[in-house]
C-alpha cells in the first residue's frame, strides 16, 4: 500500500498542467489532505524525530514541482516576500503558522510600500495558495510546527540564479522593497 506521501505526489502528477484554478484547487486540496497523514506513517515519524528545518520530500523530475518540510520554532518570522514567477501552497501539518497577505502600493512620494490585507492562521486540515506576485510573510505561532511548502518550481533557483523573489525589508515602520 503506497504512503500518504506518495499517494500525495501520484495525485498531483495526474492533475498536473500550466496553473489554472482547478490545478491550484486540487494541489491545495491535495496538501490539506497531506497535513492529515497518520504520524506514524514512516515518512511523517521520522520528521516529527528529526526535525529537520528543512527536508525536500519530492523533486519531480518530469514537472519539476516540490515538496518540502520544515520544522519551526514559536516566533520564527520570515518577512514579507513573493515567490516571483512561481505559486505555492503551505500547509501545516502540526503546529500553527500565521499568514499574513499584502498589497503593493505607492506612497505619496512614489516609494513602494506594503498594506497589511489579512491575517489567517494555518491549522492541520487546510492550505493556502500564493499566486505568482502574491506577497505574504509567515511566523510560527505553536510552540513548534511541521509545516509542508508545495512549489511549482525550484524556488532556490529563482531567487538566487534568476532573482526573480521579492523581499522587503521594514523602514520607519513600514515594508519597502531593499531599494528604497
Amino acid at each position: 500500500m503506497p504512503s500518504a506521501l506518495d499517494q500525495f505526489i501520484a495525485n498531483v502528477r495526474s492533475d498536473w498542467g500550466p496553473i489554472s484554478t482547478t490545478l491550484v484547487q486540487r494541489c491545495r486540496a491535495h496538501l490539506a489532505g497531506l497535513t492529515l497523514t497518520d504520524p506514524r506513517q514512516e515518512w511523517l515519524a521520522a520528521l516529527h524525530s528529526e526535525r529537520p528545518a528543512a527536508r525536500e520530500l519530492h523533486r519531480d523530475p518530469a514537472h519539476g514541482f516540490m515538496l518540502l518540510a520544515h520544522t519551526e520554532t514559536r516566533g520564527l518570522y520570515r518577512p514579507p516576500h513573493d515567490h516571483g514567477r512561481s505559486w505555492v501552497v503551505y500547509a501545516v501539518q502540526s503546529g500553527e503558522l500565521e499568514v499574513s497577505t499584502y498589497a503593493k502600493l505607492l506612497d505619496a512620494n512614489g516609494q513602494v510600500q506594503l498594506v497589511r490585507r489579512e491575517t489567517n492562521v494555518l491549522r492541520p486540515g487546510a492550505a493556502s495558495a500564493y499566486l505568482p506576485g502574491d506577497i505574504h510573510d509567515t511566523r510560527c505561532s505553536s510552540e513548534t510546527a511541521l509545516l509542508f511548502r508545495f512549489t511549482e518550481r525550484d524556488l532556490r533557483h529563482e531567487d538566487q540564479v534568476e532573482h526573480k523573489l521579492t523581499r522587503f525589508v521594514e523602514r520607519d515602520g513600514n515594508w519597502t522593497t531593499g531599494g528604497a
